[in-house]
């Protein structure tokens, strides 16, 4: 018989604050359940459901090639593609692989941005 390890997001398995090891008292819950990360990647656009307590739904992005990016100093955002992922501080392999996670450095497309300084300012 084979036992799945599962993801898991209880505090029971956690150690004491002098480093001790809790008993296991009782057995892992639904309720507790961890999911894998989408780690998604640069491409076209793949976006996969997942039921959720309560019967929802939740959307994980695999792929994606457009997202929503601002322009700091001028306060505009706008909808452009996503070229390529420059720099990664925690992580080169995220780098290599192309995955697009929250503090990631992209390149984008400066179209729609230039698009809007003619518009705003004047060629």
């Amino acid at each position: 018989r084979s036992f799945a390890m599962g993801i898991t997001r209880n505090s029971y398995k956690k150690r004491r604050a002098t480093g001790g090891k809790q008993p296991q008292y009782r057995k892992k819950r639904k309720y507790e359940l961890g999911r894998a990360s989408a780690n998604t990647r640069l491409g076209t656009k793949r976006i996969r459901t997942v039921r959720v307590r309560g019967g929802h739904l939740k959307f994980r992005a695999l792929r994606l090639e457009h997202g929503n990016f601002s322009w700091g100093s001028e306060a505009v955002s706008r909808r452009t593609r996503v070229l390529d992922v420059v720099y990664n501080a925690s992580n080169n392999e995220l780098v290599r692989t192309k995955t697009l996670v929250k503090g990631a450095v992209c390149q984008v497309d400066a179209t729609p941005f230039r698009q809007w300084y003619v518009q705003h300012y004047g060629g």
